[in-house]
């Protein structure tokens, strides 16, 4: 998939996402960028949401929250598995990382510390390898 179809496909999903989960969401971007986690050989970042938090003391606003999707990262992991499917696979990233958008919002860490638990596992099973 190249990263121009790549694009196009993740604003096309937004369309099927209801409109109370995009609230205060000031953005989806879509990168070019590989993004590989630290310390994990072979383990790719696929997404990532990013809230500004609170108004700053400066300038009585904030950035807002994003999400950010790294076609790079899926173009690794699409080179070592011919299986892969594209679609599926940019659906559950943008779904995981809106799950993180609508949890921050409700004040709920509850995915976070589900992430933190994945990536501890990765981390143990790294070691061996």
């Amino acid at each position: 998939m190249t990263f121009e179809v790549f694009r196009e496909t993740a604003i096309n999903m937004l369309d099927d996402i209801p409109d109370e989960f995009l609230r205060d969401l000031q953005g989806v971007h879509v990168f070019e960028h590989t993004i590989a986690e630290p310390e994990l050989n072979g383990v790719y970042r696929l997404g990532e949401y990013r809230h500004a938090g609170a108004p700053s003391f400066f300038s009585g606003n904030h950035m807002g929250s994003h999400i950010a999707l790294f076609y790079g990262s899926f173009c690794q992991i699409a080179n070592n598995n011919p299986r892969f499917n594209w679609e599926d696979q940019l659906w559950d990233t943008l779904t995981h990382e809106l799950r993180h958008h609508v949890e921050t919002l409700a004040g709920d860490a509850s995915l976070v510390a589900e992430d933190n638990k994945r990536m501890a596992k990765f981390r143990r099973n790294n070691k061996h390898s």
